[in-house]
This record gives C-alpha cells, structure tokens and sequence, in this order.
C-alpha cells in the first residue's frame, strides 16, 4: 500500500480570514459549530479533546473516510525518547499520551515492545560474501525467528511501543460523538473577515464558527483559499512511500519486537512491527516520492491519493 505523509504539520486554527494568521487564542464557547478538515489522527484527534472540553456541534469533513492515508497505513510505531531539541518534550508527552489513550479507548492493539537494531550480511561481511557467515554479534534479547546466520542484533531501546494508528483514529472518532460528512473540501465561506462555512463537493456547505485544518499535506490547499486575501503559505512537503501488511507466524507473535536495520543490498533501511493481531507491517522498502505544490492540487496526480 502507498500513503502520502506530511512531513511538517498544519494544523490551523482560524475563525476569521486576515486575522486568523496570527497566533492567539479564539473566544469559542462549548456551543459553537466546529467544522474539522480531515478525518486522519489530527482530525479525530481534535475533535476527541474538543468534546472532552464540552463542544457538542463538531463536524468532521473528510475526502473518503476515517483514517483513509497516511493515519491509517502507518507503522504506528511509539518511543518517548528519541526527540531532541525542540521535540524532545513533545516525544515524552506524546508517548504518555498514547499509553492513558490506549486505556481510555481499550486500544487492543497497544503494547509496549522492545526494539533491536539489526544489521544483515552487508554490514557484517565482506563483498562478495563467503559461503559462512563471520561471528554476528547477538544479544540475549535477540528472538528466536531472527536468521542468527546472517544477520546481528543489539539492543537499541527497552521502552518503546506501538499501535495500529487505523484503530486509533477510528475509536477517537468514534469517542468524539462528531458527525462525518464524506467529501472533498473545496473552499471556506466568508462572511467579510469570518468564516462561516466549508463548501464540500457533492454536499450542502457545512456551517461553522470555526475551521481547524487537519488535512495533513493537503493542507496547502489554505493557500489557494486565502492566500489571495491573506499571503498565507503552508510550506508542507509530502512523502508518498510504500508499506506492506503481511501474515506472521506463531514464532514472531510469541516473541514480538521491533526492528530497525541496517541498509541492505538493495539499499533500503527496512523497518519491521510485528503486530498484536499476528501479522507484520513491514516499510522502509524505498521508492519514496517527496510531493509538493501542484501534485496535491486539483488535477495533480495525488489530488486523491491514499
């Protein structure tokens, strides 16, 4: 399967056109109509906490469905500890936030798991390779189901964690009460300097007081919204790469970790999340396509993509 992911996030809070660019807080009232963009994780995600904070009259507007890209093809893959500089404190809370999520929502498909670094014969052996492997370095912690000939293991971090972020963001969809209307959002009402609704392809204009932007890369649709009136610019770049979903065997859901490994003769740096269900999500597998711009747009190739 292929998603496109946003690589910065635009997450845009505005109940008014020009005035909407700065950041500051809005005087909304638990009864005002919140109309979200995008039914991926941020989506969902607002909507959840906004119902936890009173808000009854939230709609989400959502091109295909709940956790149709990149929301709900990702590797779901969780570590506290691995943000740095300005992120850092994001990783920690984040990754705390996942676990009380997982107890409010009975996520089945959370859990904390172990992560190895692994490294296979190219970086272990010489080139053209011998018929036996050299000595791997292991680690106690390494699973049965690992090749112990070709292949090495170290610990890389105890603590981390995964979820399938598709259950995620459909049981925070299912939690926020929001209504989903199915379409592609194609502009914003303007009342003067207010916005006052979204029109949808194929659907009556939904009326709002508010409009959060959640649309991940295709949010810089903003641009072709308002930027006119605005100068507003969504500098997002998308990446439209590759994941595979495949049955495991008893082996590997007996004894789960997660692997990060070194390049291969391919030279892809794959990825692997055994999951709870049994089966095994597998990326990194190349052919990553970085987007922007007129791709996204309206007659792009990956106007609709998924």
């Amino acid at each position: 399967m292929r998603a496109v992911a946003a690589v910065a996030t635009a997450t845009l809070l505005a109940s008014t056109g020009r005035a909407a660019m700065a950041p500051r807080g809005l005087p909304l009232a638990p009864t005002s109509k919140v109309c979200v963009l995008g039914g991926g994780l941020q989506g969902c995600a607002t909507a959840y906490y906004l119902k936890q904070r009173g808000f009854d009259d939230v709609t989400i507007v959502e091109r295909t469905e709940v956790a149709a890209a990149a929301s709900g093809k990702g590797g779901g893959f969780l570590a506290g500890g691995w943000g740095s500089g300005p992120t850092k404190a994001l990783h920690e809370k984040s990754f705390d936030l996942h676990a009380q999520l997982a107890k409010d929502l009975n996520l089945e498909s959370y859990r904390k798991i172990k992560t190895l670094s692994v490294t296979g014969e190219l970086g272990l052996r010489e080139w053209p390779p011998r018929e036996k492997a050299s000595s791997l370095p292991k680690t106690p912690d390494s699973p049965a189901w690992l090749d112990a000939e070709d292949t090495g293991a170290r610990l890389m971090d105890p603590g981390t964690a995964q979820v399938v972020p598709a259950e995620l963001c459909k049981k925070l969809f299912e939690a926020s009460g929001a209504k989903l209307v199915v379409g592609a959002a194609r502009g914003l009402e303007m009342d003067e300097d207010a916005c006052v609704g979204v029109n949808v392809e194929g659907a009556a204009t939904v009326p709002c007081d508010a409009v959060v932007c959640a649309m991940g890369v295709w949010s810089v649709l903003l641009e072709d919204w308002l930027g006119e009136a605005t100068g507003l610019q969504v500098p997002l770049e998308g990446v439209y790469s590759s994941s595979v979903v495949f049955k495991g065997d008893a082996a590997v859901a007996e004894d789960p970790c997660a692997l990060f490994c070194a390049e291969d003769s391919n030279g892809c740096h794959l990825e692997v999340y055994p999951r709870v269900d049994g089966s095994v999500y597998l990326c990194g597998i190349g052919g990553s396509d970085h987007v922007r711009g007129a791709r996204l747009r309206e007659g792009g190739d990956l106007q609709d993509a998924t």
